[in-house]
């Protein structure tokens, strides 16, 4: 067994995201492959149970920020000493920076995106982005090897942090195919969540923050109800940008065809997907991979995605359609119309599970993590 000290952001049960996802998918995945693994993560002493002692918490996401990072040292230090990794793993920056003096073995980061770009694009302080982005080059040029999750994040990761190209390798993100296999039919699915089952429903799934382009979104809806007023657009998710969609909905009249349904539990998501005719990711900006379209295709449901970052190399190879012609509203509602119109057709059930399945399943992305780690041990 190859040992690998997994150092993660927070844990998923306790706070949601993509790269929460893809640390305790991973943490799930890895040991039918041959890799052992220890976690870290910020977190509350429920981590070990829920993760029968494979992670560890070092401090509650709500403790003071100076009291985080010396309890994540910390325990690096003790799994160093005590686990003995062939090497370790570093999926935030933030939570791997205070001990990297400690790191006496083979680096591997998992890029999940430009943190410091991020927060910028949310409005946060340059001060605090400077900080951040200095974080980042100093944890990645330790790296010996860098894992990305499309070719656009390995541009990012090259062009903005000077990553030379040989370190850098792409491995797509990865779904729980299992959980997201559905046998209902998507009027059955609807029927479960208590959805209309009289209207073509479209969903989205994603954080409300800024960079997801759900403004634009809303604004499409505003020129697709004009040709199909049925249409009803459910978006999925929380975040600070709450107020100000409920707000952008009533002001532009609609409540009938756009509505705000808040998380979506793990238990729930997988019917949400079945449920819909189709799934969208509106993202303006910085997108590396985009989970929740490998997660829609799935469950069987298309995704439509722009064309921003890593968006398109998930759903291109199945279908052009699935990828919107730009980001703005307009090119949002030109194609969310053609496809409810049927003058675009988008692939079947089975097509869209059987790509999921040979190109996103873990049992196929875990050999291919575990021959970089390899790589960087070499």
């Amino acid at each position: 067994m190859l040992k690998a000290l997994q150092i993660g952001l927070d844990w998923l049960p306790e706070r949601a995201g993509g790269l929460q996802r893809y640390f305790y998918d991973l943490i799930q995945a890895a040991p039918a492959r041959g890799i052992d693994v220890k976690g870290i993560v910020a977190g509350s002493p429920k981590v070990a149970v829920d993760s029968n002692k494979a992670v560890e918490a070092f401090g509650e996401m709500s403790a003071p920020l100076w009291s985080r990072l010396l309890g994540a040292r910390r325990a690096i230090r003790r799994a160093i000493r005590s686990y003995d990794p062939d090497l370790v793993v570093s999926h935030f920056a933030l939570y791997t920076a205070p001990a990297l003096d400690l790191v006496d073995r083979p680096l591997v980061v998992h890029f999940h995106g430009p943190w410091a770009s991020e927060g910028r694009i949310e409005e946060n302080g340059d001060l605090r982005q400077g900080v951040k982005a200095w974080v980042e080059r100093t944890v990645y040029r330790r790296a010996a090897r860098c894992i990305v999750l499309s070719e656009a994040f390995g541009t990012v990761l090259h062009e903005r942090y000077r990553m030379p190209r040989e370190r850098i390798r792409v491995v797509p993100g990865a779904v729980d195919i299992g959980r997201f296999t559905v046998a209902l039919s998507r009027l059955e699915a609807r029927d479960r969540l208590g959805w209309p089952t009289d209207r073509p429903i479209v969903l989205s799934v994603r954080r409300l923050v800024r960079r997801m382009g759900l403004e634009n979104l809303i604004a499409a809806m505003s020129e697709v109800v004009r040709s199909r007023p049925e249409a009803l657009l459910l978006i999925g998710g929380r975040g600070p940008m709450a107020d100000e969609l409920a707000a952008a909905i009533a002001e532009r009249g609609l409540e009938r065809n756009v509505r705000l349904v808040g998380f979506i539990s793990d238990d729930k998501l997988p019917l949400a997907y079945r449920a819909a005719d189709f799934s969208v990711a509106p993202t303006a900006a910085l997108e590396g991979f985009g989970l929740i379209a490998a997660e829609s295709l799935a469950a069987g449901t298309p995704a439509v995605v722009t064309p921003v970052g890593g968006l398109p190399e998930v759903t291109r190879d199945l279908s052009e359609a699935l990828v919107f012609p730009g980001a703005s509203a307009g090119d949002l509602s030109r194609r969310i119309a053609e496809v409810l119109s049927g003058s675009v057709k988008l692939p079947d059930i089975a097509a869209c599970e059987s790509y999921a399945r040979e190109r996103y399943g873990w049992n196929v992305v875990i050999e291919r993590v575990r021959a970089v780690y390899e790589e960087a041990m070499a």
